[in-house]
């Protein structure tokens, strides 16, 4: 079987795969994408060298306590009642809860764009790495599961139409790089990105958040014009901050010396090879959001 046969079949199974499971439930989408982020730790500690059974465990934990009491508070709260004492009262706070994992992943966000320019340090210490993990693996795939629900519900819209806009970018950034590009972008990490090809990525993602807003999410007349500058807005936000987390990954493999985050996915790589846009993206649509509903 060819290279590109082995692509081709490997992008459709993933495609598949990723819609069916957004589509057919909360539930669903969950357990895939906690799948994913075991994966994706997998491969990290393998980039940076660091052991995996503890990861793992807390990347497994966090994950599922996190979700179970964001997405099913109430059914959490009387679970926990019931085991300890029937009169006692929990009450979760997930608003302060969100308010801390934000600021803990934008603050690693920060950190992980300046080690895109630490041009001379080829190692990372111990405690960097873990901070890494946290910070830039494993709450980011909470955050994912958050967008999701938008201001008010599960709905998969949202989710279906970032990867969209994801695809989108990094297709046409690659087309209008290869077409016209001939400034580098960032050449030390990533040779063949140019800041055509961001440019250009940018554009069209902006236009497919014009399309998904009028004819995907298709929103009530009074609101079109919102929608509108809603999802061309996470498109914006996407073309930069997908573009940034893209060169993040590049710069991780890069000190690693290997061409991809592992090797799940024939002739693409690596989960984290295919996530590490939105998973730098996830964090900031949900400040987004949390923005917008503020507002509103």
């Amino acid at each position: 079987m060819n290279e590109t046969l082995k692509r081709g079949i490997s992008g459709v199974v993933y495609i598949v795969l990723l819609i069916s499971s957004i589509l057919y439930s909360t539930e669903t989408f969950f357990i895939l994408f906690g799948l994913f982020l075991l994966i994706a730790v997998y491969e990290f500690c393998n980039l940076v060298q660091i052991q995996k059974i503890f990861p793992l465990v807390f990347a497994t934990v966090s994950y599922t306590s996190i979700t179970l009491l964001s997405h099913y508070n109430d059914v959490t709260e009387n679970f926990i009642n019931e085991q300890f004492d029937a009169k006692l009262s929990l009450k979760i706070n997930i608003e302060q809860l969100n308010i801390v994992l934000l600021v803990t992943t934008l603050v690693v966000s920060v950190k992980c764009i300046l080690f895109l320019f630490y041009d001379k340090i080829q190692t990372i210490s111990t405690s960097s790495k873990y901070l890494y993990l946290l910070g830039y693996i494993i709450l980011p795939f909470i955050f994912i599961t958050k967008i999701s629900f938008g201001i008010n519900d599960y709905n998969p819209k949202i989710i279906i139409g970032l990867f969209i806009l994801i695809w989108t970018n990094d297709t046409f950034a690659y087309i209008v790089g290869k077409s016209i590009g001939r400034t580098k972008l960032l050449e030390k990490i990533s040779p063949k990105k140019t800041i055509e090809g961001f440019a250009g990525g940018i554009v069209f993602a902006i236009f497919a958040g014009f399309l998904i807003s009028k004819y995907y999410i298709k929103a009530k007349p009074e609101f079109s014009e919102r929608s509108i500058l809603i999802w061309t807005s996470i498109a914006l936000i996407v073309g930069v901050a997908g573009t940034i987390g893209d060169l993040i990954e590049s710069k991780f493999k890069r000190i690693a010396a290997v061409k991809d985050s592992g090797n799940i996915m024939p002739g693409h790589g690596g989960i984290l090879d295919r996530l590490d846009s939105v998973i730098f993206v996830a964090p900031l649509i949900f400040l987004f959001y949390q923005i917008l509903n503020y507002v509103s």
